[in-house]
């Protein structure tokens, strides 16, 4: 067995798990209107305890009307429990084992009946929150029991108490949050009385053999808020009130400390890892960590060091819902590796537009049962020409159903703007996960050959059934006289380290390549200024994301100049107009980075339709967007041919 560690059974109060990873709970916005269990939420479970995990958590669960939101299960009545017993029930038949999490929002919970802003808000709360009455907390005390009492009724093996991320309980036990003049308020003995109110309404609910777990923030990261010595001290309580383990998390969703919740790639792997081992410290009860851990090694290490009993590996079974059997059996190079861009979890989960998370590289990820592979009835020559992450995909999507798919590839290697965005300052992983396509494709026999670029006369040569033009995208240049000057570059060629720029240097373009080269090149030494057209810089990058980058611009003294547009660029300048006002900036270096654009593929289209030869345009090729657009369009088209 590889990773014996990892791979050893291990108990939470009465039940024992086959491994040591959780699947933690994840607001994915599948279930059905209403808060009902839907056929798709299901389908999501299932693929994970098929995939081999120990435990999957269900995500937060409302245990109150005034917490329901129309993004999240509730359990808050018995009509819900049907429901609810068929997704315990599929967890269990597919071999893994269930906990639901009970969750009330508090001040950030929001009733879609009062309010028409969805989804909820991270900056602030859809409606004005107001202080619970002092006679109203023990309805809401037993709201926790009897949801908790429902979830056992209807077959989950555990529970999961919800005490942290700025959720309800927290609200009572940190001093920045709670301004209660009542016995609920004010001294520590009084801020613990109501989380601790809850858990042993809990524990009397479920009877004293049923699992509870709980979670918490094992720091607040707000001014004034909850240390991790707090936390040690409130844990003890927890134990001894009746909590079975703590899965330690960590921040608030408000402000910066959100990027903490659902770290972005930005944050290193394993970083909450010695907060959960500080909290091992202090019970006796089994602790979980949680953190960015998407790697079964750094996984194994941590409970073979004895630094957490279970790991919650949450995002990286998104990536990959078989990571689980993948690395019992010594199969983790064909692991698809979660990277933290956050494209298809976080920034899908508040996004209104988007119906449901999923992941940048596993698009299957909530469309389980649409995306199940159908052997092709007819299987086909299909040419593609690009070896970027949207040609990939399609390729070996292709391979698996049966097609015989021929990748080219223009450069020398596999990967395109997915490995150039590796270049960037923390985001080395992304260049790994572009290799990593790469080395899928060959693994699945699909036959590559680089160093080739798709012409008319190729094409002719191949005489393919069908085509996909996954050719990719060219920066733009932007019309600013001295453009062409020798000290102008562009920010691929930084990325590249073709060029190394010293001295001030002045980045055309405050999306996230020029965020991400103004990155690098401070990181060097030299002095930078971004010059942005629109009324902000990094308006391409997901909350999280941008949150880190805005950080790292800021702590390293970036200038950042919006609402400016580029006039002239000079042997020793630039000449820039900000709002009515003309200024030099001085540079002796200046970076462009005002976007990209497709690349032309008149040729290429003239010579299929003349040939009669279907072709589909996907990725950059299409419209220069995000990876998520490329991967899934891949991924699509190669499932229509």
């Amino acid at each position: 067995m590889a990773f014996p560690n990892l791979f050893s059974p291990h108990k939470i109060g009465s039940m024992e798990l086959k491994n040591r990873i959780i699947l933690p709970a994840m607001g994915t916005k599948m279930n059905e209107p209403g808060g009902f269990v839907s056929q798709r939420l299901i389908d999501y479970h299932v693929a994970r305890a098929k995939g081999g995990c120990g435990l999957n958590t269900v995500e937060v669960t409302t245990v109150h009307p005034t917490a329901f939101t129309e993004d999240s299960p509730a359990l808050f009545d018995d009509k819900f429990i049907p429901g609810m017993k068929k997704l315990a029930d599929s967890i269990r038949e597919a071999g893994g084992k269930s906990c639901l999490q009970l969750w009330h929002g508090g001040k950030v919970a929001y009733n879609p009946n009062q309010v028409s802003s969805s989804p909820i808000a991270f900056e602030g709360v859809a409606i004005v929150p107001r202080e619970l009455e002092t006679a109203e907390i023990p309805e809401m005390v037993q709201a926790y029991a009897e949801t908790a009492a429902r979830a056992k009724q209807a077959g989950f093996d555990s529970v999961e108490f919800h005490a942290g991320h700025g959720y309800l309980p927290q609200q009572f036990l940190s001093p920045a949050m709670n301004f209660r003049q009542d016995e609920y308020g004010g001294s520590w003995e009084n801020r613990t009385r109501f989380p601790l109110e809850c858990i042993r309404a809990i524990r009397r609910a479920v009877g004293p053999d049923f699992p509870i777990l709980m979670r918490i923030s094992a720091i607040e990261d707000l001014p004034g808020g909850l240390t991790l010595e707090d936390m040690k001290a409130f844990s003890v309580l927890a134990e001894q009130a009746g909590i079975d383990a703590i899965n330690v998390s960590r921040g608030v969703p408000s402000g910066a400390a959100i990027k903490y919740e659902v770290p972005p790639i930005d944050l290193p792997v394993g970083f909450n890892v010695d907060n959960a081992t500080q909290i091992k410290s202090v019970v006796g009860i089994p602790v979980i960590a949680v953190g960015r851990i998407n790697d079964p090694a750094v996984a194994d290490r941590i409970i073979a060091a004895g630094l957490a009993d279970f790991v919650a590996i949450g995002r990286a079974q998104l990536a990959d819902p078989e990571f689980c059997a993948k690395s019992e059996s010594g199969r983790e190079a064909e692991i698809i590796k979660c990277v933290g861009c956050d494209q298809g979890c976080f920034d899908g989960f508040v996004n209104p537009n988007v119906p449901f998370i999923s992941c940048m590289f596993t698009p299957a990820t909530g469309r389980e049962s649409e995306y199940e592979l159908v052997p092709a009835e007819r299987p086909k020559r299909v040419l593609i020409a690009g070896g970027g992450p949207a040609g990939l995909e399609a390729a070996v999507t292709l391979k698996r159903r049966g097609h015989e798919p021929i990748l080219c590839e223009k450069s020398h290697m596999l990967g395109g703007q997915l490995y150039i965005a590796g270049a960037a300052p923390r985001k080395e992983e992304m260049a790994s996960a572009a290799l990593g396509m790469g080395e899928a494709a060959k693994r699945a026999g699909v036959e590559i050959r680089l160093d080739t670029e798709v012409t008319p006369e190729l094409i002719r040569e191949i005489q393919p059934d069908e085509v996909i033009l996954a050719i990719g995208s060219t920066p733009v240049i932007p019309p600013v006289k001295g453009v062409d000057r020798g000290h102008v570059v562009g920010s691929h060629d930084v990325l590249w380290g073709t060029v190394r720029p010293v001295g001030n240097i002045v980045i055309i373009g405050g999306g996230l390549v020029g965020l991400e080269v103004a990155e690098l090149l401070v990181e060097r030494g030299q002095k930078v200024t971004v010059v942005e057209m629109q009324n902000e810089v990094a308006a391409d990058l997901g909350l999280l994301r941008k949150i880190c980058v805005m950080e790292s611009l800021y702590g390293h003294g970036v200038q950042l100049m919006t609402n400016t547009k580029c006039l002239a660029i000079e042997s020793d300048r630039v000449v820039v107009l900000q709002g009515e006002e003309e200024v030099s900036i001085p540079a002796d270096y200046v970076v462009l980075a005002a976007g990209s654009r497709a690349l032309d593929k008149q040729k290429l289209t003239d010579c299929l339709e003349e040939c009669s030869i279907p072709y589909h345009v996907i990725g950059d090729a299409k419209q220069a967007r995000r990876a998520l657009n490329a991967v899934w369009e891949g991924a699509k088209v190669a499932r229509s041919i």
